[in-house]
């Protein structure tokens, strides 16, 4: 069962209470609701979470990468890295790939 974070909002840190994964939220939809969970965990609003210590397992997420869903409207910047994948709305999440800069002549 999950749960959705009510008023997703930029801004708003929001952590893991099953592994140690963190994230910023850096875009939300419009409506500002969305389901977005870590493994099988809803993420929360990181100040009503506490979190196991670190487990030395692979992570899911990395630190400092931006997640984003399929169509775009949400956007997680990762500010602890933690065993759980990242999904949003029953879809995996992805890296955001870097913007190509300009070539300078």
């Amino acid at each position: 069962m999950t749960t959705k974070v009510p008023q997703l909002r930029a801004g708003e840190q929001l952590a893991c209470s099953a592994c140690t994964t963190k994230v910023v939220v850096v875009s939300a939809p419009a409506d500002g609701t969305s389901d977005i969970v870590c493994g099988d965990t809803p993420l929360q609003p990181a100040k009503s979470v506490t979190q196991p210590p670190k487990d030395g397992a692979d992570p899911g997420t990395l630190i400092g990468k931006r997640y984003v869903n399929a169509d775009g409207t949400v956007e997680l910047l990762c500010t602890s890295s933690g065993s759980g994948v990242l999904t949003c709305d029953g879809t995996v999440m992805e890296l955001k790939s870097a913007k190509a800069l300009p070539a300078s002549d």
